[in-house]
């Protein structure tokens, strides 16, 4: 399972959600928006406008969520 954190430096959000991942042992890549215009342009497309943005399994959201994280967990 691939996993990708769509991140920004200083984003409370961004870090509870890394952190809920570690909680979990769920392995994950970071990505800055703010060092990726790539990324930026990506997850803009997708229809964000506010980080972080969690891709996993084909799916996609954006902000803390732990019933999420959770569902990655099982």
């Amino acid at each position: 399972m691939s996993i990708i954190v769509y991140s920004k430096p200083a984003c409370v959000q961004c870090t509870a959600t890394t952190r809920a991942l570690d909680a979990k042992g769920i392995s994950y890549d970071v990505v800055d928006l703010t060092e990726d215009t790539t990324a930026l342009t990506r997850v803009t497309e997708m229809g964000y406008r506010q980080a972080p943005v969690v891709e996993a399994n084909g799916e996609h959201w954006s902000g803390f969520r732990p019933d999420r994280i959770a569902r990655l967990a099982s």
